[in-house]
């Protein structure tokens, strides 16, 4: 019997998830992978029906060396606000294939897919990030379906972006305005490109198409935990605009400044958090050398007010700054640290419906949903008392029953998440991608919601008498 106070464990907390499903979510899809996902991401919407829509979804397919790796497009059904039943909703197995997720086209992936970016002016162009010290373009809708069968050619990329004099495995983002990628390796540099001739020429030459296996060398595919690979080969590539040296230690992930493509962020294994302004040169503008008492792993700027960037760290926590209050040297002073996992946060993401939302993942298996508007109205509500949750947490997603690698709020569908995690550690299977919206009434105003509850209250009295 668990002693009073003790966490529970992964199964108990997952079984007390499942009960709760059709009271906490308006449309969940659960959808079990042969291989776990290091990465996913929403494409562009390519179909709307009544009371569904369809949309692209991004996914990496990390195998044991037994099949290639993976780049995986699927196509999703997504069920509209308010359109399916609650027992609908929580009638899903676990190691089921969910009906609402479709493979579309596989592109064999020279090397693990540690990593996947859309463009934003131009979804169906993705980069990714291997072990290896290039960045691979692809072609998403040009690149041809393959089967991933032992011994099968490596797609070869579009474009292979140039520059890291080591791996760069994880730090990658796209531009918001301009078609510009940006990259931090374990050389600990973070290094600019642009993108914009590659695409104007694909524009122009659509039957640049590739054959089946066509160049690309065969990759050294290796067990889960990496291997080096092979550079693919008659691809044509680009050099670096800019390349950007502050570091100490490898940069963990990068991100632009939504008002500007000449502004971008980065963190790394050096606890460090660096602005970089590619107008004043290549040195850093602001470091803060202590942004965390650990390893930063991811950090994302705010697409509504430019002043908030919030990091996450192998510390647990999640911290929000204002560059506003940043200053070079010494330990960074966050206006706010949200406390709410208990092991090393892998990913952090603005929400893009709501300026003060945001979400955070972790290796605990949670996903967690924050409102920092939440902070400061509970303290005005509460006074000098301590709550009983985490201040600012909004929601808690608990349908993972291992660490949450990656997930992806959806731009065109309000609300509505994709995350991925590997379960091989606590299932003894490969992933599990989740789709999912939670209740409105969650995050609504309160007197919106008991507005529209009011209307149902003398058919509620009704029923219970």
């Amino acid at each position: 019997m668990r002693g009073k106070g003790t966490e529970p464990s992964v199964n108990e907390r997952y079984t007390q998830w499942k009960s709760l499903v059709p009271v906490l979510y308006d449309w969940l899809a659960n959808h079990n992978l042969v291989w776990p996902s290091l990465s996913c991401r929403w494409g562009p919407q390519i179909d709307q029906a009544t009371y569904k829509t369809r949309q692209r979804l991004y996914l990496s397919e990390q195998t044991d060396g037994s099949v290639p790796n993976t780049l995986v497009i699927a196509n999703c059904e997504i069920v509209k606000p308010r359109v399916a039943a609650a027992e609908h909703i929580s009638q899903f197995h676990e190691e089921a294939r969910s009906p609402f997720v479709k493979k579309y086209k596989t592109i064999i992936h020279p090397g693990e897919v540690n990593r996947i970016r859309e463009l934003p002016q131009n979804s169906k162009i993705v980069a990714t990030h291997t072990d290896s010290p290039d960045v691979l373009i692809w072609d998403i809708e040009a690149q041809p379906n393959r089967h991933a069968v032992l011994g099968a050619t490596d797609s070869r990329p579009d474009l292979l972006l140039t520059g890291h004099q080591d791996n760069a495995e994880f730090a990658l983002a796209m531009c918001p305005s301009e078609p510009f990628v940006l990259s931090g390796g374990k050389d600990k540099s973070v290094i600019l490109w642009s993108i914009h001739d590659h695409i104007s020429s694909l524009a122009s030459d659509p039957a640049s198409a590739r054959s089946p296996g066509s160049g690309g060398s065969k990759a050294k595919h290796a067990s889960k935990g990496g291997g080096s690979i092979d550079k693919p080969t008659n691809s044509p590539s680009v050099e670096p605009r800019g390349t950007y040296q502050g570091h100490e230690d490898t940069v963990e992930d990068v991100q632009f400044c939504p008002s500007s493509a000449q502004e971008f962020c980065s963190v790394g294994d050096d606890s460090c958090l660096i602005l970089w302004d590619a107008r004043s040169g290549s040195s850093p503008v602001v470091k803060v050398e202590k942004a965390h008492d650990a390893d930063l792993h991811c950090v994302d700027w705010n697409p509504n007010d430019v002043n908030l960037i919030l990091t996450g760290s192998a510390d647990n926590s999640v911290h929000m700054f204002d560059r506003r209050n940043l200053t070079s040297g010494g330990v960074g002073s966050p206006i706010h640290k949200f406390e709410g996992h208990n092991a090393a946060v892998l990913c952090v993401q603005w929400c893009p419906d709501k300026s003060s939302v945001f979400g955070s993942s972790a290796e605990d298996g949670l996903l967690n949903i924050w409102d920092y508007e939440k902070i400061y109205k509970k303290q005005e509500a509460v006074g000098s008392k301590l709550p009983i949750a985490p201040a600012g947490l909004l929601f808690r997603h608990a349908g993972h029953r291992d660490k949450v690698v990656d997930f992806h709020w959806n731009t065109s569908d309000p609300w509505t998440i994709a995350s991925v995690s590997d379960d091989c550690g606590s299932t003894g299977g490969g992933g599990t991608l989740q789709m999912w919206r939670i209740l409105d009434m969650i995050y609504r105003p309160e007197e919106e919601v008991l507005a529209e509850l009011d209307k149902f209250k003398s058919h509620l009295l009704t029923c219970s008498a």
